[in-house]
């Protein structure tokens, strides 16, 4: 049983709900929220990760980061031995400290920088940029440490903060925590000339000279002189872990509570200017220390917030990402977070109504310090017992089958159809018949897959001029069939010589043609002569049996008496 939490700004509302995985092919339906599974992809030789990463360079790589000052590669699923990065030296560790947090460069394929989030050995904040080796792009060089930027943490050592992330813009960007103790008692996160509690925004494209950064011209404070410019939101205690929307670039911020609320903060991407979230002022929705404090309205709420303890809450919230992955419709456009002490996890979604809907999920591992996404959008996230997990589901989402129409063309009947929320499909099957009643195979179209929408068509040749009807027969992966709605084309226009089906999913390809045909030939792409078939002069519903064919563009020749006509075919195996 899940717990749902509709949150706007100040209000949670208290809704229960069941989960439960089903399929289901029509018009529309409502959509279940999925039930997550942490699945072990690394169980062992991993010591306090802490981030995963991709580089965004097309090798699929993931880097996990590791408390002790190192970072390690995973490949296929595989661990792979030695240390692509070993800098403990160089790190304050212990509690939470040390080395927090990795990002690539956007242009990190040609030019080999990396960015790294620690705490030095006086325990302050620190930046520093690298390069990997020459030539081998599984180890850091070492020797090209640059300091970018130390932010003084000088009293406390919790509360550092510690997520990198490149923006949309190219920007980086990282999250500082308060300075530590309890309650902020420096009221850093309220003080414009101190970098702490803060999200801050800065241009790291200058590769060569110090300090290696510049602050981007339209940063909301750089116009304020009682506010650094480095500064891009205020009023934040501890943001331990946040993320970018990879297809809205919205900001999802989780930071961690004092003694009463764990909360999310959300900003869109279109969201201009400073913004400020409200610690030490406020602790999610409720007061704490509103001495020296504007009014509650001057601050940004959070869009979720939940309450500290074991069964409906927790006591730390480490943030996650919104799903963007191809292979779980179900989760897509879910932003999915942990608790690290009770191991809760919540799924989040805007409703469409200016609120966000969550559902809680016990049960799944604890200690989650980290989530990460692939560079093809999968979901993993990353327990500090030393286990790598891949996010999936068993939730199938309903297929809804949208704009499905025929329309009559010269010779043949386009059939278009788009799709939502398409995962367990195997194939669509196009039908057709005179009545509306009965139907034939007119031929198949084999299923994409890929959330949250795909539009198919299919070309339907036409031997006579008559009224007719079309469906969609859909078969899934485990063989159930269900079929959609019916429509018609009043007005077909017939042809005297055409081939279908197309495309061809099968072996068979037919001719029809009321005039005698000598001979059919088909040409791959680069012009080779892949089939030949000699029909002697026959006419009417000639069926041609294809040897196995590539999936690919086929140029059909067929020869008549009198001309040799030519046309284009698809193969779709």
């Amino acid at each position: 049983m899940s717990t749902l939490y509709t949150a706007k700004r100040n209000t949670v509302v208290l809704l229960l709900i069941v989960a439960v995985p089903f399929l289901f092919y029509g018009r529309s339906s409502a959509q279940p929220t999925p039930v997550l599974i942490f699945n072990p992809v690394v169980s062992s030789g991993l010591t306090a990760p802490v981030d995963i990463v991709n580089a965004g360079d097309g090798t699929n790589r993931l880097f996990i980061v590791q408390q002790d000052g190192r970072v390690r590669i995973v490949s296929n699923g595989v661990l792979q031995a030695g240390n692509f990065l070993d800098i403990p030296d160089s790190i304050a560790g212990g509690g939470e400290r040390g080395l927090l947090s990795m990002a690539f460069h956007p242009g990190f394929a040609s030019n080999r920088y990396f960015f790294v989030y620690y705490t030095n050995t006086a325990g302050d904040i620190r930046i520093t940029r690298f390069q990997t080796l020459a030539g081998n792009p599984n180890a850091a060089d070492e020797t090209t440490g640059r300091v970018i930027l130390t932010i003084p943490h000088p009293t406390y050592s919790n509360h550092n903060g510690g997520k990198l992330l490149f923006g949309h813009d190219g920007h980086l960007y990282f999250g500082t925590g308060d300075g530590g103790s309890g309650g902020d008692p420096d009221n850093n996160s309220q003080n414009g000339n101190s970098l702490l509690g803060k999200m801050i925004r800065i241009n790291v494209d200058n590769f060569n000279t110090p300090p290696y950064y510049t602050i981007p011209a339209d940063n909301p404070y750089v116009s304020n002189p009682s506010v650094r410019d480095e500064i891009f939101a205020m009023g934040l205690r501890n943001p331990w872990r946040w993320s970018f929307d990879r297809l809205t670039h919205d900001m999802w911020i989780a930071d961690v509570g004092q003694g009463a609320w764990e909360e999310v903060d959300f900003r869109t991407y279109a969201t201009s200017g400073g913004v400020n979230y409200g610690w030490r002022c406020y602790e999610g929705n409720a007061a704490y220390n509103t001495a020296g404090c504007q009014a509650q309205s001057s601050y940004i709420a959070p869009v979720f917030v939940y309450p500290h303890n074991g069964t409906t809450g927790g006591f730390s919230i480490t943030g996650g990402h919104v799903y963007r992955g191809a292979e779980f419709a179900a989760m897509y456009g879910y932003y999915i977070c942990s608790d690290y002490v009770s191991g809760n996890t919540w799924v989040i979604k805007q409703n469409g109504s200016g609120g966000f809907d969550a559902s809680i999920q016990a049960g799944l591992p604890g200690n989650i310090a980290g989530f990460g996404e692939a560079e093809n959008g999968d979901l993993y996230a990353l327990s500090r017992n030393g286990v790598l997990y891949k996010v999936i589901t068993s939730t199938i989402l309903p297929v809804t089958v949208l704009d499905f129409s025929a329309t009559a063309l010269n010779g043949y009947n386009e059939i278009k159809w788009r799709t939502l929320n398409e995962q367990n499909v195997s194939f669509f099957e196009v039908e057709f018949g005179t009545d509306g009643t009965s139907f034939s195979a007119a031929g198949r179209v084999n299923a994409i897959n890929i959330p949250p929408a795909n539009n198919y068509s299919f070309r339907h040749n036409i031997p006579v001029f008559t009224k007719l009807y079309y469906r969609l027969k859909i078969t899934d992966r485990s063989g159930r069939i269900t079929y959609s709605d019916t429509v018609s084309v009043s007005k077909t226009f017939a042809r005297s010589v055409f081939l279908y089906p197309v495309p061809v999913t099968g072996s068979q390809l037919f001719v029809y043609s009321d005039r005698p045909v000598e001979w059919i030939t088909l040409y791959a792409a680069d012009g080779k002569r892949v089939f030949q078939k000699m029909f002697n002069n026959l006419s009417g519903r000639l069926p041609v049996d294809l040897p196995f064919l590539q999936t690919g563009v086929y140029l059909a020749r067929l020869k008549l008496k009198e001309e040799v006509i030519t046309e284009k075919i698809i193969i779709h195996r």
